[in-house]
């Protein structure tokens, strides 16, 4: 099975280089990486020029284009890719250890499984060695989705059949769309066709968009809630579980 890992990037030159790192250090697995880049000015595309066709390098294809935001660019990789199953790694993250990927591709040798995540770890932006925050997943269970539960959208793995039936991201949400997509996905699967990996799949940078600003969080939480609402799993009850669920994530390991 090949497996496509897509990452969006703009202006992204201080982090990249260790996301490319960690794709290149995956072993055991027949890999796709495609890198969508919004037209970086910093010198980003030259990084990713220098290290796309070569042997030893990660990179299998890549464009730069202005776009409109993360998840048009995240829906251009969808588009581009051929692997059996698509992942997500965004241009601030590495992947935890080398056989990340290997582990994940074990999990769809079962034709049934439709999906699969495991935990995140939040870093500090300047040390990343340095855990902040410890998202433990859990293993899924659809009636938890009205709690306000939801996977780690950067350790999530689904089959590219499920895209070609159901869509990508829906752009119409500019911070949210991640967790309207999980919402759409896991809300029509059963717990057979999701496995949970009980580990560290993915080291995120702290920073992220969604809580840079209170402008954002706010928009974020009402994105949040058209998301619930929309798809019918739940409402004010779920968002507000959604948020309170996180404060347990800051006892780190």
């Amino acid at each position: 099975m090949t497996l496509s890992l897509i990452t969006a990037c703009y202006n992204s030159l201080s982090t990249l280089p260790d996301t490319l790192s960690s794709v290149r250090e995956q072993q055991g697995i027949a890999l796709e990486y495609l890198l969508i880049d919004g037209g970086s000015s910093d010198g980003t595309v030259e990084l990713i020029r220098a290290k796309s066709g070569r042997p030893g390098t990660p990179v299998s294809r890549w464009q730069s284009e202005p776009d409109r935001g993360i998840y048009d660019a995240l829906n251009k990789g969808i588009a581009l890719a051929t692997g059996e199953v698509l992942g997500f790694l965004h241009a601030d993250d590495v992947l935890a250890h080398p056989y990340v990927l290997q582990r994940v591709a074990a999990c769809f040798a079962d034709p049934s499984v439709i999906a699969c995540y495991g935990d995140l770890d939040y870093v500090w932006r300047d040390d990343p060695a340095r855990a902040v925050r410890h998202w433990r997943s859990g293993a899924f269970d659809p009636k938890r989705l009205c709690w306000g539960w939801m996977p780690p959208h950067p350790t999530v793995y689904v089959r590219r059949s499920w895209y070609a039936e159901h869509g990508g991201f829906d752009t119409r949400y500019r911070i949210a769309a991640d967790y309207d997509l999980m919402l759409r996905l896991l809300s029509g699967l059963t717990a057979r066709q999701v496995v949970y990996l009980p580990e560290v799949l993915v080291r995120m940078r702290t920073g992220g968009a969604s809580n840079r600003s209170l402008g954002n969080i706010l928009r974020k939480s009402s994105e949040d809630y058209r998301a619930l609402r929309s798809n019918g799993v739940g409402g004010v009850g779920a968002l507000l579980w959604k948020n309170l669920s996180k404060l347990g994530q800051f006892v780190v390991r």
